[in-house]
């Protein structure tokens, strides 16, 4: 039986996205503004109520920011990173488990699902941010992802762009990814185990080269 399983992160992994979303709360802290230096950056990888109640006091203040990031992404385009979908292919096609694991909650997820309705088909399971208790940084949202797919985590291979996500990784125990589509290989390369540059042309033989 195999006993491996793949957890992605959604954002700067599979989806083409980052830069998209670093333009809309780079808007957001201009409208109501966090005062925190690198507030785009420092983000990535957490979810929306840690944001909403880290960075934006008030009920009022904490709606509109949720109102205006439900209008974005109901409305916006989602775009799949050139081979990320190839590569979830090649990972059923060895009969190896995956497990999408996502700082965004199910709304943006199903607006997602409305775009590409065969997308969930590809998944074992999917973690969202409203699932968890505690988000990235901590290893939660890995090891119930794990948990879903029954495997082991130290068994499993993370795929993370964010270094919230690839903290939370390397926590968990698993064999960690990092793709330097969002931030330059230096700064990612402390969290894991292998750096790629792009997931186009990644193969699962090099995968379970990691170690």
């Amino acid at each position: 039986m195999n006993k491996r399983g793949v957890l992605f992160d959604l954002d700067g992994v599979l989806l083409d996205s980052e830069g998209t979303y670093t333009e809309f709360w780079g808007e957001i802290d201009r409208r109501y503004p966090t005062g925190v230096p690198g507030f785009c950056q420092i983000i990535k990888g957490c979810n929306l109520h840690e944001i909403l109640t880290t960075y934006f006091p008030g009920a009022e203040l904490q709606r509109q920011v949720e109102e205006s990031l439900n209008e974005f992404q109901r409305d916006m385009e989602y775009r799949f990173f050139d081979g990320a979908m190839a590569f979830v292919e090649q990972l059923e096609a060895a009969d190896i488990p995956c497990c999408v694991v996502t700082s965004s909650d199910e709304r943006k997820m199903q607006a997602l699902y409305r775009q590409y309705p065969d997308f969930r088909a590809h998944f074992a399971a999917v973690v969202t941010g409203d699932m968890v208790v505690h988000a990235k940084p901590e290893p939660e949202c890995f090891l119930l992802g794990a948990k879903m797919l029954q495997r082991d985590i130290t068994q499993c291979y993370v795929l993370e762009d964010s270094l919230n996500g690839l903290r939370a990784a390397q926590a968990s125990g698993a064999h960690v990814i990092a793709l330097a589509t969002t931030l330059p290989r230096h700064e990612v390369e402390p969290y894991a185990h292998l750096v790629i540059d792009s997931i186009t042309g990644f193969t699962v033989e090099q995968m379970l080269q990691v170690s």
